[in-house]
């Protein structure tokens, strides 16, 4: 039998603005280089009509977080912000302490902007710094300088945000591990309480995977990484997510919520949503995509393309988010976000704590286990070929209980399956 819990998760709102002023060579999120001027009050009477289309298929269900990502957010006008997130407040019930998320890039801002967003409501900003390098900065193929980014920061500041975030990368071309503590350095000392510090990744569609710079090696990787982890635990910062480091209680709500597998409503141009349902006493999880290019969303906001998680697949959607957390989840999340028993995973779980991997009576991986977390994550995979088999010993004990658990939910009343498609990707 399936778990039967009448809750639902957590309830978030991503909204997508697609355009920057320039495509970043290292960048394959969906954003467009802006030609020409930015078509704001065509893209908003969307986003507003977008925003009444989906609403009526969240009622009743409470919103804690909201999040304006890109692309670049900033480079439209605070009336603009303030326009949208008034229409999600007609249309939703926004919780009355909802954290509120715009990003913002040091060369798309302006004093008046940063007063303007505030008016609006918007409560926390995550400011696309990447580094305070400037050759670094160029060769990233960024619009802004380190005074730009610097200045940003003080603005920000100065206009009365406490919850800030900074988005810095390391492993960045020809840089040396003193360059890239240098930039975590002027980071802490700028005194924001939330970081994002990852590593430069070579992504397919982009210009970087056309034409590859040169990165640091491997061994020069490690030493930039475990000097990093000792700047920021020396200054109270904790990894809360394994690209996320805050202090205190600044984590990011909007980005815990998709690390603990919750709902979230996708509006804009190629914004992904995530929507739970009980029918016929089962869990439904579906995923879906709006229109990815502006132009086709311009002509028609409500087309989405939606696809179902088999149940089957549940577990390990679950766990490929819940593990990215440092202190993971509690079994009990678990159930109530798939609706599937945490007796189907024991075997495997307890292969997995027995091998010091993961830690006893939470989802959560251990330290050896988070670092090689991939491979740990390759163990819930139903079906999985041979080779990972190999690695992990004989799994089919293990598959056929999970079979055996989703075929008590699917064969008996149940209805289409529910919609899959990319996992979120923003963790600023």
């Amino acid at each position: 039998m399936a778990a039967h819990l009448p809750t639902l998760p957590t309830l978030s709102i991503y909204l997508h603005f697609p355009w920057c002023i320039r495509k970043c060579p290292y960048c394959d999120f969906n954003s467009h280089a802006l030609s020409g001027e930015l078509p704001e009050a065509e893209y908003v009477a969307q986003l507003c009509t977008d925003i009444e289309r989906e609403a009526p298929l969240w009622a009743g269900r409470p919103v804690q977080t909201i999040f304006l990502g890109g692309g670049t957010p900033s480079l439209f006008s605070a009336a603009a912000i303030a326009a949208v997130l008034t229409r999600v407040r007609q249309s939703f019930a926004v919780a009355s302490n909802a954290e509120i998320t715009l990003e913002a890039n040091p060369g798309a801002v302006e004093a008046s902007r940063f007063d303007g967003f505030r008016a609006a409501g918007v409560s926390r900003l995550s400011i696309g710094v990447q580094s305070f390098d400037d050759v670094a900065l160029q060769r990233l193929g960024r619009i802004h300088d380190a005074r730009a980014a610097r200045r940003a920061i003080a603005l920000a500041q100065h206009t009365g945000f406490t919850r800030i975030n900074v988005d810095l990368m390391h492993g960045l071309p020809e840089q040396t591990a003193d360059a890239a503590l240098s930039d975590l350095n002027i980071a802490l000392a700028s005194g924001v309480e939330h970081l994002s510090w990852y590593q430069l990744t070579i992504e397919p569609n982009t210009a970087f995977f056309r034409a590859p710079p040169v990165l640091p090696h491997e061994d020069q990787l490690d030493d930039i990484e475990t000097r990093g982890f000792e700047l920021l635990h020396g200054n109270d910062f904790e990894r809360y997510e394994v690209s996320a480091w805050c202090k205190g209680d600044s984590a990011a709500r909007h980005n815990l919520n998709y690390w603990q597998f919750g709902d979230y409503v996708g509006i804009g141009a190629g914004a992904h949503g995530k929507q739970s349902l009980w029918r016929n006493d089962q869990l439904q999880v579906t995923r879906y995509q709006k229109s990815r290019a502006p132009r086709d969303y311009l002509v028609d906001c409500a087309r989405k393309n939606a696809q179902p998680i088999a149940a089957l697949d549940l577990p390990f959607e679950f766990l490929l988010n819940a593990l990215r957390l440092r202190v993971g989840v509690s079994e009990s999340l678990f159930v109530a976000h798939t609706g599937l028993r945490i007796a189907a995973l024991q075997p495997v779980l307890e292969q997995l704590r027995e091998r010091g991997l993961m830690v006893r009576d939470r989802l959560a991986a251990t330290a050896p286990g988070w670092r090689y977390l991939d491979s740990l994550l390759e163990q819930f995979i139903p079906g999985a070929d041979d080779s990972t088999q190999s690695r992990a010993g004989d799994r089919r004990p293990e598959v056929n209980a999970l079979e055996n658990e989703v075929r008590d939910v699917v064969t008996e009343g149940n209805t289409t399956p529910l919609e899959a498609g990319a996992r979120p990707l923003r963790w600023s």
